[in-house]
C-alpha cells in the first residue's frame, strides 16, 4: 500500500521531532495510557508539534476511556476506541469507534464503506445499551484501582505497581493535566519468576483469566504467557514486559472483596515458596 512506518518512543519529544523533519509524516499514532505498562504521552505537547509539521494526530484512548480522558479537547484529529471495552461494559461486544472532524470522518466513512467490516444491529444495540451505564462503571472502576494501587505498594511481594494516578509513575504529571480518572487497568511486577506469578493469577478466585478489559467483571492476565505469548525473551525484555508482571483490569465488585482475593492470591506466593525471594513454583 505504500505506507512505511517509523517507531519512536513516545516521551521522546527531541526524536519525535527529528523523525518529523527527517521523514513526510503524515500520520502519528499511539495509545494513551499504552497497554499493559499505562506509559502516558503529553497529547498537548505531541499535537501542537505534529500539526507544526504538517501531520495529524490519532491517539487510542480505549485504556482511559471516553469518560476519562478527551483528547479532541487537547488537539488531537481523531480518536479511537475499542467500544468492546469500556463503551460496552460487558465483554460481549466485538466494535470499535473512531471520533473527528466531519471532513475526515467523511472520508473514513467513504473508506469503511468499501473495505466492509459494519457493525452488526445486535451489536450496535449493546453498545448503546452498555453507554447508558458507562460513567456509573468507569466511576467505580477509577476508585477501586486507585485504592488498591496503595495497597499493592506496601505488600512486600509486589515490586512494582504501574498505574498513572500514583505519584511514582514517570508520567503522573502529565496524565493529572489530561485525565480526569485514571481507569480500571493495573499493571505490577510480583517478587518472583514466571511460574510464581502463575501461581498467583491462578489463586485468585473473583477474576476471570481473560486479556479484554473495562467490564463488569474483573480481568487478569499475565502479558509474558498471553498478550505477549509470540515474543522471544529477548523482545518482552526490550519493551518492559517482564514475567513477573501482571496485568489486572478491574471490575465493579465490592473493593474490600477483591482485596481479600488478591491478599489471599499473594498469601498463596509466600506459602508455596516458604520466603518472600521466590524463584519457582509449581
Amino acid at each position: 500500500m505504500g505506507v512505511s512506518v517509523t517507531f519512536v518512543d513516545m516521551n521522546d519529544m527531541n526524536l519525535l521531532k527529528e523523525v518529523l523533519q527527517k521523514h513526510k509524516v503524515s500520520l502519528f499514532y499511539a495509545d494513551s495510557p499504552s497497554n499493559p505498562l499505562l506509559n502516558c504521552l503529553d497529547i498537548k505537547k505531541v499535537s501542537e508539534l505534529c500539526h507544526s509539521h504538517g501531520a495529524l494526530v490519532c491517539i487510542d484512548s480505549t485504556l482511559a476511556s471516553p469518560i476519562n480522558q478527551k483528547p479532541l479537547t487537547l488537539g488531537t484529529d481523531l480518536v479511537l476506541h475499542s467500544a468492546t471495552k469500556y463503551i460496552s461494559g460487558h465483554h460481549d461486544v466485538v466494535g470499535g469507534c473512531v471520533s473527528g472532524s466531519e471532513n475526515l470522518i467523511s472520508k473514513i466513512r467513504s473508506c469503511h464503506f468499501d473495505l466492509g467490516s459494519p457493525l452488526v444491529p445486535n451489536a450496535a444495540y449493546m453498545i448503546i445499551r452498555g453507554m447508558k451505564t458507562m460513567h456509573l462503571r468507569v466511576e467505580t472502576q477509577n476508585n477501586t484501582a486507585l485504592k488498591m494501587t496503595h495497597l499493592l505498594e506496601k505488600h512486600p511481594m509486589v515490586r512494582r505497581v504501574y498505574y498513572p494516578g500514583l505519584p511514582s509513575h514517570p508520567q503522573h504529571d502529565i496524565a493529572k493535566s489530561q485525565m480526569s480518572g485514571f481507569g480500571g487497568v493495573v499493571s505490577f511486577e510480583l517478587a518472583g519468576d514466571l511460574y510464581a506469578t502463575m501461581k498467583f493469577v491462578d489463586s485468585l478466585k473473583l477474576p476471570y483469566i481473560a486479556t479484554s478489559l473495562g467490564g463488569c467483571e474483573s480481568l487478569v492476565q499475565q502479558p509474558a504467557v498471553m498478550s505477549f505469548w509470540d515474543y522471544s525473551a529477548a523482545e518482552r525484555a526490550k519493551i518492559g514486559i517482564k514475567d513477573n508482571l501482571v496485568r489486572f483490569a478491574f471490575g465493579i465488585e465490592k473493593f474490600e472483596d477483591l482485596a481479600a482475593d488478591i491478599l489471599q492470591a499473594l498469601q498463596n506466593m509466600i506459602l508455596c515458596s516458604h520466603t518472600p525471594q521466590l524463584t519457582s513454583c509449581g
